[in-house]
């Protein structure tokens, strides 16, 4: 909520507020997204070092700092270095969250039986709910006469209880516990690194960082769950590239572009655990996520079946439902993969090499993908559908992962 009560507003603000040039506002949006999703794969591998809590907590006092920043910034140096900050500080705490929480939901699995996908679901609510308050937020202090600063430093305040919240609630470990099949043992053994026995603690410092570069990146399986998962996310990328041009299309504007973006929220933020609940225990993470990637595949290949109907938007809508239920299906199966394909001690370097590489390919793809703006409507749609067709048919040759019915050994590589 914190960070989209600003990033709506922010080209805005930098073209008619500071009067830079159209290249010039592309290219700090363009160093922001750099300095967050590209950067996710060393806030990884600090994670693993560090633990997760000093990371998080210093992650979030630069997005402070950077928000705080961005308010008062008037200049083109001030600027790009403030949106650096709050790029880099995503950059450190979101790997370290996500990959507490998958590591968190493995462990509610192993005690309560439940899925880990309900936890991960949760979290994939909760994010887009924030997505969908925040624009809200930020318009609101806008109406309200505040301003740009005004929603800088309301963001601000956001990751102050943000900060809060996880210094008072994360726990204070350096260490991280392996599952195992034997029982666990009492608390007070469990503390002890020297403890070797399973489940037996790791140290996160202990792993020479080049040892565990080689060990996240030789890893097949989850090379090929980051290409799969790619796919997806080039896929979605069409929310902002081909989704726009369909609706001025059908409509001679973008005006309804905001209530298709809003529309995808809430569908995640309403359908998210009620889906999640009827497909975790009955299929497998690899069922869902080649399922997930089906479902988008057909989301773009029915827009050009779908009759315009009232108002041009039909084709548009049916996009963006399809799209978003292949979302719900296949993130939460994502995520449960990687703790199954991965040691736990090289968690956050993969959870934020997931991202990483996700960012990559999306910056590539987003080329590729442009230039079908150009073709016909039943190529581009058909070669768009066909991008997260090959990440299914990637994501068959995974194992099946834990949950559901069928139970897929973890696979621990490296």
């Amino acid at each position: 909520m914190g960070f989209y009560a600003v990033l709506p507003y922010l080209a805005t603000h930098l073209g008619s507020g500071l009067g830079m040039a159209g290249w010039l506002v592309g290219l700090v949006l363009g160093l922001r997204t750099f300095s967050q999703q590209g950067l996710f794969v060393v806030g990884g591998a600090l994670t693993d070092r560090y633990g997760p809590r000093p990371v998080v907590l210093t992650g979030c006092a630069l997005r402070i700092a950077g928000f705080g920043w961005l308010a008062f910034a008037g200049s083109t140096a001030t600027v790009i270095g403030a949106v650096l900050l709050i790029g880099f500080a995503a950059a450190l705490f979101s790997p370290a969250v996500e990959s507490e929480a998958a590591r968190e939901a493995v462990r509610h699995e192993r005690d309560t039986g439940a899925p880990r996908a309900h936890v991960l679901a949760l979290f994939s609510a909760a994010g887009q709910a924030g997505a969908f308050l925040g624009p809200l937020l930020g318009s609101l202090l806008l109406l309200l006469g505040g301003g740009f600063r005004a929603a800088c430093l309301a963001g601000a305040l956001v990751f102050v209880a943000v900060l809060t919240g996880h210094a008072r609630l994360m726990p204070h470990t350096t260490s991280v516990r392996e599952p195992a099949q034997e029982p666990t043992p009492p608390p007070a053994q469990a503390q002890h690194p020297a403890q070797q026995s399973a489940p037996h603690v790791v140290t996160r410092t202990a792993q020479p960082a080049r040892s565990s570069w080689r060990a996240v990146f030789a890893n097949r399986p989850f090379l090929l769950l980051c290409l799969a998962y790619s796919t997806y996310l080039v896929a979605y990328n069409q929310l902002y590239l081909s989704l726009p041009v369909e609706v001025e299309r059908a409509t001679g504007s973008q005006a309804a572009l905001g209530w298709l973006f809003a529309l995808s929220s809430l569908l995640v933020v309403v359908a998210q655990m009620p889906v999640t609940r009827c497909s975790a225990r009955r299929i497998a993470p690899r069922t869902a996520l080649v399922t997930g990637l089906a479902v988008v595949a057909a989301g773009f290949a029915a827009v050009p079946l779908t009759p315009a109907g009232p108002g041009g938007l039909l084709p548009g809508a049916a996009l963006v439902v399809l799209l978003t239920l292949g979302q719900m299906l296949l993130v939460p199966a994502a995520r449960g993969l990687v703790p199954d394909l991965v040691e736990d001690r090289h968690l956050g370097l993969a959870t934020g090499a997931l991202s990483s590489v996700s960012g990559v390919a999306v910056l590539v793809g987003s080329a590729a993908t442009g230039a079908l703006l150009e073709a016909s409507a039943p190529v581009r749609w058909a070669a768009l559908a066909a991008v997260p067709l090959a990440g299914a048919l990637l994501a068959f040759t995974l194992p099946a992962g834990r949950g559901g019915k069928e139970q897929g050994t973890r696979a621990v590589t490296g």
